[in-house]
């Protein structure tokens, strides 16, 4: 019998999150309510911030976040290529340069020595993104910041739950980016939130997500609420749906759970792994911290491999097991080529990685067997059995 397609990812619901979705439709209210508040007290309370502001994803969270420091047209802001398109995506949405700067190729994540050399007179802002769920260095990061009095927004959309020296992304700092995708460490279908602690910033994020509207809009069809109400800026529609937020209750409340399933995973892959030539495995910094491990992402040696890393995703597919890529360079795209004049070459570090990288399949619902699965398949693509 033909096994069964394994995904390199698949959310993990418990069957408290189903009846909560099913309570949800029942009580009538299915946008923006009572549960959206009860997950973004939830979400203050385990990242210990003063806000957490629930939307309908991370993109629309730095939208927001780079609108309410002021981003304008000319500007610039520092971020990595090796991430997805949506952060670059961002900042040029809204007139400006993201100015890149290329990775240590050792965790993937931007080289913050090489931040200083990249600050103009029109930086306004740094994006580092915690690839896979690793945290950036962020102190020497933040020193950088301070001196140049730039803001800083953390793409932490892979890191939710993820400790920087024993302190959780989110808990410290600026501005930071989660997501609850699908594939990613919990999910609220789609939806992400931003947490900050700067009151005016988080009061701005609140109007803007949904039309500009001076008040929270599930509170004017209450008992007690209001119709009327005033417009005091033009907003978006980024507004988290109740039914999302019936998911992220409990796949909060779950989160140390599914943290510890996923490192389970990505250590026996550093142990079943480690000595084959075929990949490079990811190397983890010397700082300390809690890596959240989204995806387990090593690189294909080519040449040991007898392939190339696209050959490599397709022989795992013959054999019925789902292989991810992430992620491309984002400067070689036609559109940041185009607009900004990258090339290739501008990033060499990113560059090696974006052409090598894999993500193997690791979620909470993933048995060891199956694990072992992958491994074996593995080892008849690289022809070691």
């Amino acid at each position: 019998m033909t096994e069964a397609f394994l995904p390199f990812a698949k959310p993990s619901l418990d069957q408290a999150a189903f009846d909560e979705v099913i309570d949800c439709l029942k009580s009538g209210w299915l946008a923006t309510g009572p549960r959206v508040k009860q997950f973004e007290e939830m979400l203050a309370h385990y990242l210990n911030v003063p806000h957490a502001l629930a939307l309908t994803s991370a993109t629309a969270g730095l939208q927001l976040s780079l609108l309410a420091i002021g981003l304008k047209s000319g500007d610039e802001v520092i971020t990595t290529p090796l991430t997805f398109v949506a952060t670059l995506n961002t900042i040029a949405i809204n007139g400006a340069k993201p100015v890149l700067v290329d990775i240590d190729p050792a965790t993937y994540n931007i080289n913050v020595e090489r931040i200083e050399a990249a600050i103009t007179e029109r930086t306004r802002a740094i994006i580092p993104v915690h690839f896979a769920g690793l945290p950036v260095d962020l102190d020497p990061l933040y020193a950088l910041a301070e001196k140049y009095q730039l803001r800083v927004i953390e793409d932490a959309a892979q890191a939710i739950g993820a400790k920087y020296k024993d302190r959780l992304i989110g808990s410290f700092g600026d501005i930071q980016v989660f997501s609850f995708h699908p594939n990613k460490v919990i999910t609220t279908g789609e939806g992400g939130c931003v947490s900050t602690r700067d009151e005016n910033l988080a009061k701005q994020i609140s109007v803007q997500r949904f039309h500009g509207i001076d008040r929270e809009a599930w509170n004017r069809f209450s008992k007690n609420g209001s119709q009327h109400y005033d417009v005091i800026a033009p907003g978006f529609k980024y507004n988290m749906m109740d039914l999302q937020a019936a998911l992220g209750i409990h796949q909060l409340a779950a989160l140390e759970s599914i943290i510890e399933k996923r490192t389970l995973l990505a250590k026996r892959y550093y142990e079943k792994l480690s000595g084959w030539p075929e990949l490079t495995l990811p190397t983890l910094p010397a700082f300390s911290h809690r890596h959240v491990w989204y995806i387990f992402a090593p690189l294909i040696n080519p040449e040991a491999a007898g392939m190339d890393r696209d050959d490599f995703i397709l022989a795992m597919k013959e054999q019925n097991i789902g292989i991810g890529l992430h992620y491309e360079p984002a400067h070689l795209y036609t559109y940041y080529q185009q607009q900004f004049g990258y090339r290739s070459g501008d990033f060499p570090q990113a560059e090696s990685v974006g052409s090598r990288i894999v993500s193997l399949p690791l979620f909470p619902d993933m048995t060891l067997e199956d694990q072992d699965r992958v491994i074996n398949k593995m080892a008849v693509v690289f022809k070691r059995k």
